[in-house]
This record gives structure tokens, C-alpha cells and sequence, in this order.
């Protein structure tokens, strides 16, 4: 904790809970900063540090002067060689006395205990429970009557409207982003597979916009989704907009770590003032602390576009880049944005409902990929995406990732976090290419030729996937089996009937099966030369399957272990399922089919009658 001596400039607007008890300007105070607000701050003599809601005054008996606690939203207005200017900016009727006050100086204050009914709580006009406004509170006594101009600073509003609807209030913002986020009380899975994936019940739409002045928000919004994009990179004006939370950095991470993708500013900011001119200021800041959450009262939120403002120049669109500048990036937990060809999903279902509830995991490449060069270990040629259950996706994508054919995807700001992408909150998935400037090929995702992957070996990760070829040293026939499906819809649920010889009848198709497909489930252990000293166990697809039992069938039509042993399978695409080195290290893959134009995967596909 730190503690600094300061002179009061200006007092907050008048309010039923500092009314007669408010500082006269010019009066001193004792200003509590945290360590990590004293280190935003940098707070040098004579600087001028603007305190936001929800700060709170202590008054102690026969005590020197009051205590300002909960500066946790604090703004070093301008440094030392422009308060000249900056007091006829903020304070044009208090005379400021030329006099040295060090903010540098620090105590200890004694005495102070949350206890001692001898201390008297003022709070600065704004009740709030944790991070959420109280919907209770009264409204503020100053009103901005219906016409006002609009305002630059965002905070401005706030503080001048409190936890109350904004009455005639307005502010002027650029949306930088556009994104749904789930209902506070659903999750995805709620969603539904409507034609209109926005129009649910179970989403939010949500518009992250940026003030003049620099200062962030996220305002909710009842629009749909086909609506809400048209603003994207426009000027808006916000009225009658109503303050849900304050979001900090260490409650909110994600809603900054897509904030700090957005900093610095594209253009000069202003500094936030009261009634007058902003001024522009040039000087490095550091990243936002706080973000309000709005949202627009109905009948009486308004958002309008507003033509040929410059504060458009503000608008801040998806870098977008390609998988091998993504993997070469250093800082975790930053945001990214990349178009990518899906060549292999897990799960593979044909349900939306299924797929909506769970989580997915995307395997992608794109040309930089595919066509590096072969002594760069470095970088693999397919990248993970994992998609939570929190990153709302529309019935387009849904629908596409329940198919059987290969997709291009935008990934616009997901997240990178110890070398696979994740989407979760804020990430937008999209199928067409989104309305930016893209550099020339970085947008493309075609391929060169057939999707190759790297090869098993030591450094393979679980949930990859990679290309195996080895040698049968064993079978898992605990895990061996096999059932007929119909042979022409591939129902593998056939009843068998006494009446008619025992012969199958399949209930998809209302007929009886005379020539039923036999498939199999069988599990091999390889002895790979990539991975000599480890137990590679491989659970086989129906078409290897069939190629390894071709010419291993008995006069009975059963299978001897032996007749498979010493038999090259390979190269098979597979998926890592699972990784361990103790007590013996062992792998275990699953053979897959990737996504193909040609046709559906392997596993949906019908098999020769007799194998």
C-alpha cells in the first residue's frame, strides 16, 4: 500500500451521499493506491490523477484530513509540465496555489481499523455489491437534458449519471468488435439448432467499443447477429444505455486480453474533461484497467451510426496472419486471427444438439504449413484448436462442422495458450471471409495437394494427429469383435429372426437383410522405428481392417493371431489419444479418415459383401 498527499481540484457532482460532507477544492487529502495502481500511475510532484467511481472518504475523528480508499480506477491526466494547462482544462473557476505537493511521499497511517465505530464511510454517489451496480441506487441529481451534445469520455457519462439509466445522455464510440457471448444463466448447449443461431434465447450480442479518450466498454444489446455486424468499425452514438458491471483485469481476463490486442490506439487520444474541449495527448499510455458493461434499456437504448466522424479512425481490425506467424508468436494469452483449412474434428457427429453441448477440437493447416520446409521440426503441419463450450457459434458453422466435407474457417481473435489455439468468450467463428482488408494470400486456405502430417515420433503431443507406419507385433484380442449392418443403409442395430432361418431384418429400411456387411473392431500393437523404445497401439479403421484379414482367413473363416503377426501396415493417418511414460511408456492411436472432398470418411462408407 501506498500513500500520497494531495491537494482536491474538483469534487465529484453533488449527491444525496457526500452532500455535507464534501471537501472544499483545494482541501487535502491522503490518497491510498494499491502497489499495482501506484505502478500504473507512475505518479511524479505535481501531477494530476483523476479518481473514478467507486471511490469512498474516510473521515476521521480530529484526524488531520480525510482518507480516499478504493482508488482502484485512477488516470494520471497530464504530467507536470502541462498542469498549467490542464487546470484551465478541468478547473477554469479554482485558482490553484503554485504550491509543491509530493506524490512520492509515503507513510504509514496508524490507527485505521474497518472496526472502529468512530469511522465514517462516504461513498462517491455510486453503490455497488463486489463488481455489480445495484439497481436500487437513486439517480444522480445532475441531468443532461435531451440534445445534449454528445461526449468523447465514456467515463464522463458514468460519472455523471451513476448507476442510473443515462437520461439524455450520449457519448460518441467506435465499435471495434462484434461477438456473442452466453447468457449468464445457459451455456451453449442451450442454444438449440435454430435457423437463426442469434435469435436464441441462450446468446447475448455484444459490441465492444472505444471512446476518444481511449476507455473501453462492452455494451448488450437485443439486436441480431445479421444487425449487429453492419457496425462493426462504424461511429455510434450510446443513449440511454444502463452500467451493469465494472470490469477489472483480474475478474474479467478475457474481456482485456481482446482490449490489449486493440492497444495502443490507431490514432491520437483525448484526455476526458468536464464540459470543455478535450485535448489531444500524444504521450504513451499503458493498457486500460477497467471496461464497463452496459446495456441498452428497451424502448429507450438507441445506437446511430454516425457518417464521417474521425473517431472511426479509432476502429482497430483483425490482424490477420497465417499459422506459421501464429505458432512463431511469443506471448501467451494473446489474441490472434487466421483463416484455416478443418481437416479433422472431434467428435464426429451429425447431430447439432450433440455437438452444441461439448466440447470440440479442430485440427487445421493452411499452405505455410503444408509447404514447409522438411528440416524445420519446429513447426508441425497441422495446428489444435480447441473450441469450448463458452465460444457461441452460429447455425452456419454448426452445421458445417457436423458435415463430412472438408471447411475453411476465419478464426477471428482467438486465444494462444502454450501452443494450441483456443476459442472460448469473444472468439467468432466464421465460414465467409469477414468485411477487412486481408494481405494478398494470407486469407487463402488452398492447399497445394493432398494434406500430409508429421510423422510419429518423440515429440508428438496428445490430441495431434500424425502419420504411422510399422510392423504387427501383436494383438489386443481382449478388444476384438465383430457385427453385421445392413448392407445397403449401414444400420448396425439388425434383429435376427427365427421364423426365417435365423436371417437379419433391419429396421431402418423394413426389409430383410440377406447379404449383411461384416465389420470389425480390432486394436494392434506396431513396432515403429520412430518410436523403437515405445508400445505403439493403434485401433484399426474398417478399410485396414480388411486389407490386414485379406489373405489371413482360416478354412472356417476364423483368424489366427499368428497370421497377422510380421504384416507392414501403413502409413495410417491417426489421432494421439493418449500419452504415458510410467511404468512403460506406450501410445495410443486411433485411426482416422480426414476431412475430403471426394467423398465422407471412411467410417460412413460402405464395405465390399464378404470381407
Amino acid at each position: 500500500m501506498q500513500v500520497a498527499m494531495c491537494e482536491q481540484l474538483l469534487g465529484p457532482p453533488a449527491t444525496s451521499l457526500s452532500r455535507g460532507v464534501a471537501s472544499r477544492p483545494g482541501a487535502g487529502l491522503k490518497v491510498l493506491f494499491t502497489k499495482e495502481t501506484a505502478g500504473y500511475l507512475r505518479g511524479r510532484p505535481q501531477d494530476i490523477v483523476r479518481i473514478f467511481p467507486p471511490w469512498q472518504k474516510l473521515i476521521i475523528p480530529n484526524g488531520s484530513c480525510p482518507v480516499i480508499l478504493n482508488t482502484y480506477f485512477c488516470e494520471k491526466v497530464v504530467a507536470k509540465e502541462d498542469s498549467e494547462k490542464t487546470c484551465e482544462v478541468y478547473c477554469p473557476d479554482i485558482p490553484l496555489p503554485r504550491r509543491s505537493i509530493s506524490l512520492a511521499q509515503m507513510f504509514v497511517v496508524e490507527g485505521l481499523t474497518n472496526n472502529s465505530p468512530e469511522i465514517q464511510v462516504v461513498c462517491s454517489g455510486i453503490a455497488t455489491t463486489g463488481t455489480a451496480w445495484t439497481h436500487g441506487h437513486k439517480e444522480a441529481k445532475q441531468h443532461i437534458p435531451i440534445g445534449a451534445p454528445l461526449r468523447d469520455s465514456l467515463l464522463d457519462v458514468v460519472e455523471s449519471q451513476g448507476a442510473a439509466l443515462w437520461s439524455g445522455a450520449g457519448v460518441r464510440v467506435v465499435v471495434q468488435r462484434v461477438y456473442s457471448l452466453p447468457s449468464r444463466d445457459s451455456t451453449r448447449g442451450q442454444q438449440g439448432a435454430s435457423s437463426g443461431h442469434t435469435e436464441s434465447t441462450g446468446t447475448r450480442i455484444c459490441l465492444l467499443v472505444q471512446d476518444a479518450c481511449g476507455m473501453f466498454g462492452e455494451v448488450h444489446l437485443e439486436f441480431t447477429m445479421s444487425k449487429a455486424r453492419q457496425l462493426e468499425g462504424k461511429c455510434c452514438s450510446l443513449v440511454g444505455m444502463k452500467v451493469l458491471q465494472k470490469a477489472t483485469r483480474g475478474r474479467t481476463a478475457g474481456i482485456f486480453s481482446l482490449i490489449d490486442t486493440l492497444w495502443p490506439p490507431a490514432v491520437t487520444l483525448k484526455t476526458p474533461g468536464r464540459d470543455q474541449p478535450c485535448e489531444e495527448i500524444k504521450t504513451h499510455l499503458p493498457p486500460p484497467v477497467l471496461c464497463y458493461i452496459l446495456t441498452a434499456q428497451p424502448s429507450l437504448g438507441q445506437i446511430d451510426i454516425i457518417d464521417g466522424d474521425p473517431i472511426s479512425n479509432l476502429y482497430q481490425p483483425p490482424v490477420t496472419r497465417c499459422l506459421r506467424d501464429v505458432l512463431q508468436m511469443n506471448d501467451l494469452g494473446t489474441r490472434c486471427s487466421f483463416y484455416a483449412r478443418v481437416i479433422y474434428q472431434r467428435p464426429q457427429l451429425k447431430s447439432l444438439l450433440l455437438l452444441e453441448q461439448r466440447e470440440i477440437w479442430l485440427l487445421v493447416t493452411d499452405i505455410t504449413l503444408q509447404t514447409k520446409e522438411e528440416s524445420d521440426t519446429r513447426l508441425p503441419k497441422t495446428l489444435l484448436v480447441y473450441v469450448t463450450p463458452l465460444c457461441v457459434l452460429d447455425s452456419e458453422v454448426l452445421e458445417a462442422l457436423a458435415g463430412t466435407a472438408p471447411h475453411s474457417i476465419f478464426f477471428k481473435d482467438a486465444l494462444r495458450d502454450q501452443g494450441r489455439i483456443v476459442c472460448a468468450e469473444r472468439t467468432v467463428l466464421l465460414l465467409q471471409e469477414p468485411l477487412l482488408s486481408v494481405g494478398s494470400g494470407v486469407s487463402s486456405c488452398e492447399l497445394p495437394g493432398p494434406v500430409t502430417l508429421d510423422s510419429l515420433d518423440s515429440a508428438t503431443p496428445v490430441n495431434s494427429i500424425c502419420s504411422v507406419q510399422g510392423t504387427v507385433v501383436g494383438v489386443d484380442e481382449s478388444t476384438a469383435f465383430s457385427w453385421p449392418v445392413c448392407d445397403r443403409c449401414g444400420n448396425g442395430r439388425l434383429e435376427q429372426r427365427l421364423e426365417d432361418r435365423g436371417a437379419f431384418s433391419c429396421g431402418d429400411c423394413s426389409r430383410v437383410v440377406t447379404s449383411p456387411v461384416l465389420k470389425r473392431h480390432l486394436q494392434v500393437f506396431l513396432d515403429c522405428r520412430s518410436r523403437p523404445q515405445c508400445r505403439v497401439k493403434v485401433k484399426l479403421l474398417q478399410r485396414s481392417i480388411s486389407s490386414l484379414l485379406r489373405f489371413a482367413a482360416s478354412e472356417d473363416g476364423s483368424y489366427e493371431v499368428k497370421s497377422v503377426l510380421g504384416k507392414e501396415v501403413g502409413l495410417l493417418n491417426c489421432f494421439v489419444q493418449s500419452l504415458t511414460t510410467h511404468p512403460t511408456s506406450c501410445i495410443g492411436l486411433e485411426e482416422i479418415e480426414l476431412l475430403s472432398a471426394e467423398g465422407a470418411p471412411a467410417e460412413h462408407q460402405q464395405w465390399p459383401q464378404g470381407l
